[in-house]
């Protein structure tokens, strides 16, 4: 049965002007509705069509028989559809008054205007896929790289909700024989018994630490690993910023000072997604525009996955540069000397004595930006190579509720070594079961699903 009685409606393709545009319909009246407005050249129902059939015909204004424009329809029976409604979509032609129109008139007929991910949202409601499939939907459309969309893909068919569903079955195996020592307290549990579970509970949260670390390094393919460059003034942190994007994204002048706020854009370093961002020249300053500007710049140190540290290696080191070494002293950084083309200046010892890894560039010319980008990915995915092969967590949401559930395993494994009451350690696994079931949606609350789903665009 279907979770919802009403039928939805919305644009599914981007606003603006294209080769075509979509308007989909899902819910129970969805064909009815769109036969009360489609004509076809051999007057066929939609009604009648066969499952994935598309007709081709005219969307009709029913209030005064205008043609609106020539389409394509598809029709999609339940269950056989996205959302296991009946599912209808109206290719049209993509400017925005067609779209607009048929959706107009659709509404018009009956149907609601859907909410933000609301198609997706009854596909999991009515079951054609888990919350963390529902999750991945999302990832796959905000996917930036090859890589990323790889991993979103990953997610889609389900290879981490499979996995989980067997880790709840194996728990809910242990729940069921711990509670019926509890329903028959006149038998006590075996030695060999009680170690066995110990066992497998171990074994159980180890696979669950495991997938939870490799959140630190999958996310970034999710999120995108930000990168800030820091320095102070005519550094070349624009300049460098322009290199690596291969355009002018930032203005560039012999001026100190010219960026006084952050500007960011997206680069792809062997499929990792980097949002890079050039930062305001971090010195002392009194003028207040620029005193913004150098406190998001420190805002950014804080923040920032990553940091490139930018000197001139044409210069002596200033105070300015000294305090910037002591800001990155436990950040994740490398120290890019720029302007490797010009005679150096820059003392070596002072840097070596930092502890960070340096590295000779020029922006100008592009010496050393290759080696630069290596590093980032190397020093961020040390790991990648392997965890990419298995089941990976790119979503905060699932790591935070991996960690509850060994937690609560670990509280219940000590429980069961200390021959505590089992209706104590039933507690315990019933939290990490809880903890499972709210990744993949067995239990979840109005709350995680509004959250969720309203991130997604209209129409999807």
């Amino acid at each position: 049965m279907n979770y919802f009685d009403d039928t939805i409606a919305a644009i599914s393709t981007p606003v603006g002007q294209g080769g075509i545009g979509i308007v989909r319909i899902s819910g129970a009246k969805s064909i009815e509705i769109a036969d009360n407005i489609f004509k076809s050249k051999k007057q066929s129902k939609l009604s009648n069509a066969k499952q994935y059939s598309i007709l081709y015909g005219h969307i009709i204004d029913p209030g005064n028989d205008n043609v609106i424009d020539e389409v394509l329809v598809s029709v999609m029976h339940s269950p056989n559809s996205y959302t296991k409604e009946d599912v209808v979509e109206i290719n049209c032609h993509g400017g925005m008054i067609p779209v607009k129109r048929i959706l107009e008139i659709i509404l018009g007929q009956g149907a609601r205007l859907a909410e933000p991910g609301e198609f997706t949202k009854r596909a999991f409601l009515n079951g054609r896929i888990t919350l963390a499939q529902a999750e991945a939907v999302l990832d796959l459309i905000n996917a930036k790289t090859d890589e990323s969309l790889r991993v979103a893909l990953e997610q889609l068919k389900g290879g981490l909700s499979e996995r989980l569903s067997e880790i709840k079955n194996d728990l809910i195996g242990v729940c069921a024989f711990a509670e019926a020592y509890i329903d028959f307290p006149e038998d006590e549990i075996e030695t060999k018994t009680n170690d066995q579970m110990i066992k497998q509970l171990t074994d159980i949260r180890q696979e669950i630490e495991h997938l939870s670390r490799t959140f630190q390094e999958a996310r970034f393919f999710r999120e995108g690993l930000s990168v800030a460059i820091v320095g102070r003034p005519n550094v070349g942190k624009s300049s460098l910023l322009n290199a690596m994007l291969k355009k002018d994204k930032a203005i560039v002048t012999e001026i100190p000072g010219t960026t006084r706020d952050m500007i960011e854009d997206y680069l792809n370093i062997k499929g990792l997604p980097i949002r890079i961002m050039d930062t305001a020249g971090i010195r002392n300053s009194h003028e207040t525009v620029e005193k913004e500007g150098i406190r998001r710049s420190l805002d950014a140190i804080e923040n920032a996955d990553f940091i490139i540290a930018m000197f001139d290696g044409s210069e002596d080191m200033t105070e300015d540069d000294i305090e910037l070494l002591e800001k990155i002293r436990d950040k994740n950084t490398v120290i890019a000397v720029n302007k490797s083309d010009l005679p150096q200046g820059i003392p070596v010892d002072i840097i070596q004595i930092s502890g960070k890894q340096y590295l000779y560039i020029s922006a100008k010319t592009g010496n050393g930006l290759e080696d630069l980008k290596s590093f980032i990915f190397n020093s961020n995915l040390r790991n990648w190579k392997e965890e990419r092969e298995g089941i990976v967590v790119t979503n905060l949401r699932h790591k935070q509720a991996l960690d509850r559930a060994s937690s609560s395993l670990e509280r219940a494994v000590g429980l069961l070594s200390d021959n505590q009451p089992l209706e104590i350690f039933s507690i315990e696994l019933r939290d990490a079961l809880d903890s499972i079931g709210g990744i993949i949606g067995t239990v979840t609350t109005e709350d995680i699903l509004d959250k969720i789903f309203s991130d997604f665009c209209i129409g999807k």
